[in-house]
């Protein structure tokens, strides 16, 4: 562990079990803050917060699920002490079509990304305020330009963007801060299954140098554990990923002249067909929603 401003501080994080979260949970707790680990997976958080070097509790808890976050964030007051910092990062994907999409499941997307984050800032918002802390959305790529394939994933990306800076400008004068984080492709299960797509993995390569690239889950959690420290506004992995934002206007009509070439031919000629949801993770989620799931075996 190092000494450093998270040093016997409180953060929470969602989407903890596996991938990004759990490599930012081990990341933080380095730098010696207590973690409150959030997500369906109860072996997997509470193995995860076994091997923590500091005090961490597992909770099981679904973000769409408003009062079960309210009790969640009791629990974390109570055992843990008030949190400094939160970050919302609990997130799911589904791949292909929209109009062949189960509307349900594409809701499910846009329920978990974008209402459980907001969820999770109403949750945690009175600790927030009591510590004067800092709430990080975890946005993505996506957030800055939509592809096709994955329209509920992009609006979901797009709408916690907006969320993070209406929320910015209600609590800033409470003391709270808030960022943003535009990962790239990071090395998770989602994104090893999302590669098994060919439209998926097409879609990636075709992008440029530099954003097409799958960088280290490690690597991406080092930059999302800085930010938390310095409090950071925005935060970009790659760094350059930044100088994408004044040339946002000219990413719809780049994409669109791709696709109209370019999908006709993907898949060999097969249908493109829903992926489901993506990874370890979003298999887990279509089980704890299964009673309300339209979406694809």
């Amino acid at each position: 562990m190092t000494a450093g401003p998270l040093r016997d501080r409180t953060v929470v994080v969602t989407g903890a079990a596996r991938g990004l979260g759990a490599a930012l949970a081990r990341e933080l707790a380095r730098r010696g803050a207590r973690l409150a680990l959030l997500g369906h997976e109860g072996p997997e958080l509470d193995a995860l917060a076994a091997a923590l070097p500091t005090a961490a509790l597992a909770v099981e808890v679904d973000v769409t699920d408003p009062a079960a976050l309210d009790d969640a964030a009791g629990e974390v007051r109570a055992r843990l002490g008030r949190p400094s910092a939160v970050v919302a990062n609990a997130g799911i994907a589904e791949g292909g079509p929209f109009a062949t999409s189960a509307p349900a499941s594409w809701r499910r997307v846009i329920d978990v990304n974008l209402t459980g984050s907001a969820h999770t800032a109403r949750a945690f918002l009175p600790d927030l305020t009591a510590t004067a802390g800092y709430f990080l959305q975890v946005a993505s790529l996506a957030s800055l330009g939509a592809t096709p394939m994955m329209s509920a994933y992009c609006a979901s990306k797009a709408g916690v963007e907006a969320f993070a800076h209406s929320l910015a400008a209600e609590v800033a004068h409470e003391g709270i801060a808030v960022g943003i984080a535009y990962p790239a492709w990071a090395d998770t299960d989602m994104i090893r299954e999302a590669e098994e797509c060919t439209a998926l993995h097409r879609l990636r390569v075709r992008m440029p140098p530099g954003v097409r690239s799958i960088h280290p889950a490690d690597l991406v959690a080092t930059r999302l554990a800085r930010a938390v420290e310095r409090r950071s506004t925005t935060v970009y992995v790659p760094t350059w990923l930044r100088l994408v934002q004044p040339l946002r206007w000219a990413l719809p009509p780049l994409v669109l002249r791709l696709s109209r070439h370019e999908l006709p031919r993907w898949d060999a000629g097969r249908p493109l067909r829903a992926t489901g949801r993506l990874g370890a993770g979003g298999r887990a989620d279509r089980t704890a929603d299964a009673p309300g799931d339209g979406g694809p075996g």
